[in-house]
């Protein structure tokens, strides 16, 4: 990790202690996805980009079980080990059943319906490997940010990422000139997106969008963005500058009293992706290949 990252990991250590076991998972993550052996993976850009459609839609992947594999039993195993109660269940005879491909791609599309369906086969808490498997891709996803930095389309205002189509973690508020970026928790692209409008439902009825302000920690203002409508809500950071991609993973950990606070308020945010990506699977494996079509169900 860089140094920021590892002060950013430290910090969130001595502010939350109770917090450990999880963090030492997120730092499994922070490391791998420095790693350059995803950048192999990342699939060719579409000769046709169309807008509204994030990169990784309809993409053609090409995996490599051994890697993928080896990966995601490295942070199940880090999960297990930590000591929380929900994650001593994702043990090793366990691990050993489960099928890493499958969750890689389910993860990638949050498909969090297989996620669970395979915990109760398993006979593991579905919420702690849902937890787990959501990171299992950020690594993919972070080096396909790194890779395409230069091919996102600047007037892109959709609420969802241009990359992977998942919803922002939170609005970056930068500078003095208060331009609103939205960051994605899994890749960590930044977009700029409309003020005054929900990114969930795109309602722009004003009586109908409120801005929550619990008690802030630290000088940076920090608010959250709901909705009546459709009942979302984002956090939003104000911030000097934007947040590194790796960083976005930090800053979404130390700002969640405002996610505890807007569902207390009653408001909770999509679970599913904002773009489907229905992506063609494929992975080699020795001498051959396959190519798997994304056929499980959303």
């Amino acid at each position: 990790m860089t140094i920021s990252l590892d002060r950013g990991a430290a910090d969130l250590r001595r502010q939350y202690p109770e917090w450990l076991p999880w963090l030492t998972v997120i730092e499994q993550v922070l490391r791998e996805a420095t790693d350059n052996k995803w950048e192999a993976f990342v699939p060719e850009l579409p000769q046709l980009q169309v807008s509204q459609v994030p990169l990784l839609a309809d993409a053609t992947l090409d995996l490599e079980p051994a890697a993928v594999g080896a990966w995601s039993q490295r942070l199940l195993r880090a999960a297990n080990q930590s000591g929380a109660p929900k994650m001593t269940t994702l043990d090793g005879a366990k691990q050993a059943r489960l099928n890493t491909v499958d969750l890689f791609k389910s993860s990638l599309c949050q498909n969090w319906r297989y996620v669970r369906e395979t915990a109760v086969d398993l006979g593991v808490d579905a919420d702690a490997l849902q937890a787990v498997a959501a990171l299992v891709p950020v690594p993919f996803l972070q080096a396909c940010n790194r890779q395409w930095q230069q091919s996102v389309n600047e007037s892109w205002t959709e609420g969802y990422c241009p990359v992977c189509g998942a919803w922002p973690a939170f609005a970056e508020v930068r500078g003095i000139e208060r331009g609103r970026y939205l960051r994605c928790g899994r890749c960590g692209k930044q977009w700029q997106a409309h003020a005054l409008r929900c990114l969930f439902c795109n309602t722009d009825d004003h009586e109908r969008l409120v801005s929550l302000m619990p008690q802030n920690k630290g000088s940076s203002p920090r608010t959250i963005e709901a909705c009546k409508v459709c009942g979302g809500y984002l956090k939003s950071l104000a911030t000097l500058q934007g947040s590194d991609a790796l960083g976005v993973i930090i800053n979404d950990l130390a700002s969640v009293d405002l996610d505890i606070a807007a569902v207390d308020q009653g408001y909770r945010r999509p679970e599913g992706p904002g773009y489907l990506l229905n992506p063609t699977v494929g992975y080699s494996k020795g001498a051959g290949k396959r190519i798997l079509p994304w056929t499980r169900k959303q």
